[in-house]
């Protein structure tokens, strides 16, 4: 039996709202539930009632998390805001408000093992939820969009924001194209479903009644629908055709047609038919979109509805018709072709017969059960690089019997080039501290560690030998229980290889620190697999949102977490320690680390940065505690790298 997933499906257009992204929500969500998943559809909304009684649900949650993802018989909506109009120098809008406090609420009430944003570009109910996601998180993009194209005017800001996605995909290979060149990273195509009922359309023969039905579904703009009706004004009444123009609103006013036309022409909104009724009863559909408001998904219903779509030339419609295979084109606005390839199609029976056995292969693709299928795959992908949260259980169990001692992973000594503490004094402080274990982890060094570790016996603390290694352009990683120095400059691969091979531990500091050098996201999930701990709080972090990224990220891969002082003086070491059970070697360490507890005691930022600038940079060199032995240690390393290069 495949494994059962949670999940929250994301939209930013109000629930109640018609939208193409709304409704690949929602046969998505009915196919992942139908097949044994767990779906919250989150959502803004104009319905008080809705909204009232979501946030009742939220606050239980509280009290009964699995509560909130429902009893398993469909998908659960939750309305995350309500939806208020307002008008602009634009025109009328609507306006979500108080999305961001139940979204944060919901989700972290709320356990699910997926979070799956669509169009997640800010402001937006999605991009409120990736931002406070710490589950798994997939993006999807759907058709380009206006919005779409505003993202550039802060392209950074946006391209660090995507890089919260675990994995994206798009509804089309345009749309993969077009985020490609904008934002980089690997997308997989996801086309949507249509409609069961739709496809169940049998064939036979295209408008055997010998009138050739016209269909405009008004999803597109404006002006779309004004180079349509031009078109049908040039039309030969003679011929056998009539329209149907379809608003999923109100109908169009009647004062849009000619006389000459109106009795031809059928203006219809939801209140008359269903777009369902219009598209099964259509030979042909149009799509003049000029681009911004383009519909794919609509030409695919068409299509599951044995009609044959006639559409401006634009990409994403090119790709649904296959280049002209299940269509024909014209260039957008070009009122005269459209025309006459509404003529061709309106005369010809057999020609419309020929384009609708063409989509014949595409109709059995139309499925949404195809489309679970593909992102089941990309759900199982993602949740497969999750580590393993038991670990060792029985040796685990073993080191319960084992005493508590706090211990700090992450300082420095003089041996790194931007402290000054010497060796001693950092131990005499870890003692008077109350540290069991100290990690040291000076820059690119193991000298201080190996040196502390020698007199640890003397100071009655445990050392770990560590360094922060820089890496070649992809941030600092630290490996613990080392033997031998690892030069800096190598790739990120490579570090981690010499970690492994001393047999140390992958760790890795301050990860989304962006004050500091780091590994970017894309770098860390190509190492996800060797990554043994991530260090989730560091005190020298300036912005606390860094610190609860990597919070984030160790949950979602359920990589185990620790924290240091990172103390370049020793007036910051202990500020924040880890209470767990006494360890021997690394294996121990790993276990006693997954059910350890990070202690806060911290210091003033501007207080050790300050004392760290006093000791390192205000103070004369020849004036700083050890500076002679300093000088001679470095120039021991200098003479000892030259002849390992002759040699």
């Amino acid at each position: 039996m495949p494994e059962r997933y949670s999940f929250a499906q994301v939209t930013p257009y109000p629930w109640e709202e018609r939208h193409e992204v709304n409704a690949y929500v929602a046969g998505l969500s009915e196919e992942l539930s139908a097949r044994g998943h767990r779906v919250l559809v989150v959502a803004p909304s104009r319905s008080q009632a809705l909204v009232r009684d979501s946030r009742k649900a939220i606050r239980a949650a509280r009290r009964n998390p699995e509560a909130l993802l429902g009893d398993g018989d469909g998908p659960r909506v939750l309305g995350v805001g309500e939806v208020l109009p307002f008008r602009s120098a634009r025109g009328p809008g609507s306006l979500p408000i108080d999305v961001a406090r139940s979204v944060e609420e919901a989700l972290t009430a709320a356990p699910v093992d997926f979070v799956h944003v669509h169009e997640p570009f800010a402001p937006s109910t999605a991009s409120a939820a990736l931002r406070h996601s710490r589950s798994l998180n997939v993006g999807s993009f759907h058709a380009p969009t206006e919005r779409f194209l505003s993202t550039q005017l802060a392209r950074r800001v946006v391209e660090l924001f995507f890089g919260r996605l675990d994995a994206r995909t798009t509804s089309y290979s345009a749309t993969r194209d077009l985020m490609r060149r904008f934002f980089p990273a690997d997308y997989r195509v996801v086309a949507p479903g249509v409609a069961s009922s739709l496809l169940e359309w049998k064939g036979g023969p295209a408008g055997s009644d010998d009138e050739a039905h016209i269909a405009f579904v008004g999803e597109e703009e404006r002006p779309a629908l004004r180079v349509f009706l031009r078109a049908l004004r040039r039309l030969d009444l003679a011929r056998p055709w009539r329209a149907t123009v379809w608003s999923p609103h109100e109908p169009p006013s009647s004062s849009l047609l000619r006389r000459e036309l109106r009795e031809r022409v059928t203006l219809a909104g939801p209140q008359d038919m269903t777009e369902h009724d219009v598209l099964s009863r259509a030979d042909i559909v149009v799509a003049a979109s000029a681009g911004a408001a383009a519909v794919p998904a609509m030409l695919l219903r068409a299509l599951a509805a044995g009609a044959v779509p006639v559409a401006s030339e634009l990409p994403v419609y090119e790709e649904v018709l296959a280049d002209g295979e299940r269509g024909l084109f014209f260039e957008p606005g070009d009122v005269e072709t459209l025309t006459a390839q509404l003529e061709r199609l309106i005369g010809s029976a057999s020609e419309r017969q020929r384009y609708v056995e063409a989509a014949a292969p595409l109709r059995r693709e139309l499925t949404w059960s195809r489309a679970a299928d593909e992102l089941e795959e990309v759900y199982r992908e993602l949740a497969g690089r999750r580590h393993d949260p038991e670990g060792d259980a029985p040796l685990r169990r073993g080191l319960a019997r084992r005493r508590l001692i706090d211990v700090d992973l992450h300082m420095h000594t003089d041996h790194s080039p931007d402290c000054a503490t010497p060796v001693d004094a950092l131990l005499a402080t870890a003692k008077a501290r109350g540290l069991g274990a100290i990690a040291i982890t000076d820059h690119n060094e193991i000298s201080g560690a190996l040196e502390a570790r020698e007199k640890a016996g003397a100071a009655g603390v445990k050392v770990i030998v560590a360094e922060e290694v820089k890496t070649a352009g992809e941030g600092e990683v630290i490996g613990l229980f080392l033997e031998e120095k690892i030069p800096r400059g190598l790739s990120l691969r490579e570090t981690i290889d010499e970690i492994r091979r001393q047999g140390g531990l992958v760790y890795v500091p301050h990860p989304f620190d962006r004050l500091h050098t780091v590994p970017d996201y894309a770098h860390l999930l190509r190492v996800l697999d060797d990554v043994d701990a991530i260090e989730v709080f560091n005190p020298r972090v300036a912005i606390s949102a860094f610190n609860e990224e990597a919070v984030r990220f160790a949950a979602k891969y359920r990589i185990v977490c620790g924290a240091g002082s990172d103390a370049h003086v020793t007036q910051g070491l202990g500020s924040v320690r880890i209470r767990m059970r006494d360890f021997d070697g690394p294996q121990e360490f790993i276990e006693s680390l997954r059910d350890a507890d990070i202690i806060r005691k911290p210091a003033s930022l501007i207080y050790v940065q300050a004392l760290k600038f006093l000791q390192t940079k205000a103070t004369p060199v020849t004036a700083q505690p050890g500076a002679k032995e300093r000088r001679v240690r470095r120039a021991e390393r200098r003479a000892s790298t030259v002849r390992d290069r002759n040699s």
